[in-house]
């Protein structure tokens, strides 16, 4: 082990940290509740969202419906419900149970249609009184004109309380903003790597992540405490890499892991180069850590996104070039 980088104990720790978070959101079940019309597009807007036929498309317009639950992968559910208005007063009661144990709620509204009508207010409140993680899907966008003042009428007429994501679940518009603002709310729950290994678009998942991560990097960087940054840069870069061989279903090892840092993070800029940066730049120092973590755990996250995309085997020899080849890039980037 690299003795200017840290000890076997402290990387066991860390790795056995992050794993455990990881596998812990592996196991656990995510329930989403939507609420909306039944030509409201919401089986199609899923099917879309998981890249995968999750629920049936091509329910009649006015056609009652009872509460549907779709199971993908067994670990995540989506429960379509009736109105709240519904004819049957039972729908309605159980129908609020599903809402209150929900992970989140997707509120679908009808661009093409009357946009946040008084019963679909109505409802919303009603909602939010259990459940207050809803995201509003304003549906059907490519049927519709002047699609930014709608979004401004559903937001103006519910206090900015809650995201709206403008989408068509027939063309896949904004498709990928629906995606980030799932995502973002699962997070919060730490139920997001369990949702993004089995969504559509993993490689807009995974760019996110990687820039998320990098800019986490270099605020740990910018801080001129000496021996304050390895082992919290560490921490980030391993969950980052656990995180992406999640999402791409290509589980890590610890040891891998351990080689595969040594191989790129400490090989090409370790402990010693990345102080001489800091001290070569008196006062300016702060941003000169900052760029090299930064660059560091991006060209990290890219190579590993880079590797798992096309099935090139993760080992020492093989990421360490990619590594490179990224590095180079995010620092050239970092100059300009």
């Amino acid at each position: 082990m690299n003795p200017q980088w840290m000890s076997d104990e402290e990387f066991d720790q860390i790795f056995e940290e992050k794993s455990s978070e990881i596998n812990e959101q592996l196991e656990s079940e995510i329930l989403i509740a939507m609420i909306g019309d039944v030509n409201a597009g919401k089986s199609s807007t899923i099917n879309r969202l998981m890249g995968a036929e999750v629920a049936e498309v091509g329910a009649k317009p006015g056609e009652t419906q009872e509460i549907k639950k779709f199971s993908f992968k067994d670990k995540i559910i989506f429960v379509d419900t009736p109105g709240l208005d519904d004819i049957y007063s039972e729908h309605s009661a159980l129908t609020m149970k599903f809402y209150k144990q929900a992970d989140l709620i997707l509120f679908f509204l009808n661009a093409a249609g009357t946009v946040l009508s008084e019963t679909e207010l109505v409802s919303l409140k009603k909602i939010a009184k259990v459940n207050k993680d809803i995201i509003i899907v304003l549906n059907k966008i490519d049927a519709a004109d002047d699609i930014p003042a709608l979004v401004k009428y559903v937001q103006d007429h519910t206090n900015y309380d809650y995201p709206v994501t403008p989408i068509s679940s027939r063309t896949g518009e904004n498709i990928g903003m629906l995606q980030k603002e799932v995502l973002e709310l699962l997070e919060t729950k730490k139920k997001d790597v369990l949702m993004a290994a089995n969504m559509a678009d993993k490689s807009a998942i995974a760019n996110r992540w990687i820039l998320g991560a990098g800019a986490s990097a270099a605020t740990i960087g910018a801080v001129p405490i000496p021996g304050s940054d390895f082992v919290p840069l560490t921490a980030l870069q391993v969950s980052l890499m656990l995180k992406l061989s999640a999402l791409y279903g290509k589980p890590i090892t610890k040891d891998k892991a351990k080689e595969l840092i040594i191989a790129t993070i400490v090989g090409n800029i370790g402990k010693t180069v990345f102080r001489q940066i800091v001290k070569i730049v008196p006062g300016a120092g702060m941003v000169a850590g900052a760029s090299v973590a930064g660059g560091m755990t991006i060209a990290l996250g890219h190579a590993v996104k880079y590797a798992h995309e096309n099935d090139i085997d993760l080992n020492p020899k093989s990421l360490k070039p990619i590594y490179e080849m990224f590095l180079k890039k995010s620092m050239k980037k970092n100059k300009e």
